[in-house]
């Protein structure tokens, strides 16, 4: 088995588009008999309600096993598993952005990020977990069946089993893979970080743990129209999803189009903008033109930051912060744990611009490049940043179409949610979701680094690593719930 590209292994007798209609089937489904919503929303308040939860910000001498390390400053584990908190040194020509130094976690495993689904009454349901993480906004969200770093599913955190995991490493008789992709991370935080995205079909009876339930798609597509209840792992898992184009074109009263537009974007039968070749070519070009060197510095040496007791933050108050954090849990496989956690300085924002071309939507896709990114730059959302970042600068240092976003319409909004970034590594970070429709007097050249693509196109991509970035994924997995 090749990671790296998503596998449709079809059972004997079923074809590849077979498999996206099971799919599709089961994102119509918007309830179920296994959980009904109504049973659902109460379980999920009771999940928020009886476990125990608590995440006390704490100096950073009070951490347990984890340290400065003599000589780099850098922060890591005693076990030297897990994640280091390490200084990255970046230079390079990509828009005369130069050189800079700053933290970043460095955390090489490979992790899994799995959804193991089953067929109840012919309809394919998710496996999925009422998850506690540190640094979610609100503790608790729906996360994958596994969740995991290699160093939690082989034991070095000393804590419970992961649940589950013998279904994804490796599957064998008890399941089979349906998709399995390497995929990026949050490159501005992390330096080359990739999770392994899964959805294995389990094929013997699991009875759920009280803290997992099975869904639909449909009803998951639902809670995605929801502030901060889809984690974002299992956002990112259900955007490698390969559906089939969906049946029917009829439109939405008031929808203006919208629908059947989007529709014909998600099939194979519609003539791009610009095909895939040309898409993947001139990625090639940006990646080979440009030059981003990364060096791993010692923490004590990064530029521009300064740290006191109890955090590591940048000198004008930008960007985020590094901070420690004592935690106590009743569900998860260690009841009490500290770590470190990164902090951003305020709420992100990620957008697709969307406008229909001969018909067919297509998204404004944006060649991004990151300080952690892997390979030069990847596929991001028209608009992703950190807004106060940019405060202050000329308006050419300004992120291209950031006013276009802010000053919408909300009436334009196609998607519009808030959604919490990873919480085992990230503390109250969140990000403002949206879909922008724009008018076809929207010009259609637009500039070097942007490109108009399909959602087939984008989706197509999710074959393959480190193409399209976290944030273009959640925004995918948004896009699906309104066909």
């Amino acid at each position: 088995m090749t990671t790296g590209t998503v596998l449709t292994t079809a059972s004997p007798g079923r074809s590849e588009d077979d498999l996206g209609r099971r799919f599709n089937a089961s994102a119509y489904a918007d309830d179920s008999k296994v959980t009904p919503n109504e049973d659902f929303e109460s379980w999920f308040a009771e999940q928020r309600r009886v476990n125990r939860f608590e995440v006390t910000r704490i100096p950073f001498g009070e951490l347990e096993g984890w340290g400065f390390q003599a000589g780099t400053g850098n922060l890591v584990h005693d076990s030297g598993k897990f994640f280091a908190v390490e200084g990255l040194q970046v230079s390079t020509d990509w828009q005369d952005r130069g050189s800079w130094s700053q933290p970043i976690l460095n955390q090489p495993e490979v992790g899994v990020l799995g959804i193991a689904v089953k067929e109840f009454d012919g309809v394919l349901h998710c496996l999925m977990q009422a998850k506690m993480e540190p640094g979610n906004l609100n503790t608790v969200q729906l996360s994958p069946t596994v969740q995991a770093t290699r160093s939690n599913y082989t034991g070095v955190h000393r804590g419970r089993q992961v649940a589950y995991m013998e279904y994804f490493a490796p599957p064998g008789r008890r399941s089979r893979i349906l998709v399995d992709s390497l995929q990026s991370e949050q490159g501005s935080w992390f330096l080359r970080k990739r999770n392994r995205n899964m959805v294995v079909e389990i094929t013997e009876d699991v009875d759920p743990s009280p803290n997992f339930r099975w869904l639909t798609i449909g009803q998951l597509h639902r809670l995605l129209r929801r502030d901060n209840v889809i984690n974002m792992d299992a956002r990112t898992v259900l955007s490698c999803i390969p559906f089939a184009p969906p049946d029917g074109t009829a439109r939405t009263p008031g929808d203006n189009g919208y629908r059947e537009s989007l529709l014909r974007s998600m099939s194979a039968a519609q003539d791009p903008l610009h095909s895939t070749g040309e898409i993947l070519s001139w990625l090639t070009e940006v990646r080979s033109r440009h030059e981003v060197l990364q060096r791993s510095v010692p923490l004590h040496q990064v530029r521009g930051w300064r740290t006191t007791e109890d955090e590591i933050s940048h000198e004008e108050g930008r960007h985020f912060k590094v901070i420690a954090a004592n935690v106590a849990a009743s569900n998860r496989e260690v009841a009490r744990w500290t770590q470190p956690l990164i902090a951003p300085t305020e709420q992100g924002l990620a957008a697709f611009l969307a406008r229909p071309v001969n018909g067919v939507l297509h998204l404004l896709v944006h060649a991004k490049m990151e300080a952690g990114i892997l390979n030069v730059a990847e596929l991001a959302p028209t608009v992703m940043c950190l807004r106060g970042n940019f405060a202050g600068l000329p308006e050419k240092d300004q992120p291209r179409f950031l006013d276009l976003v802010t000053e919408t319409d909300p009436a334009a909004r196609t998607c519009d949610a808030v959604q919490s970034e990873e919480g085992g590594r990230f503390f109250h970070a969140d990000t403002r979701y949206q879909v922008i429709q724009v008018g076809e007097d929207f010009p259609l050249e637009v500039p070097s680094g942007y490109r108009w693509m399909t959602v087939r196109q984008l989706t197509g991509l999710l074959r393959h690593s480190n193409y399209v970035n976290v944030q273009a994924r959640s925004l995918l997995a948004a896009l699906h719930t309104t066909w």
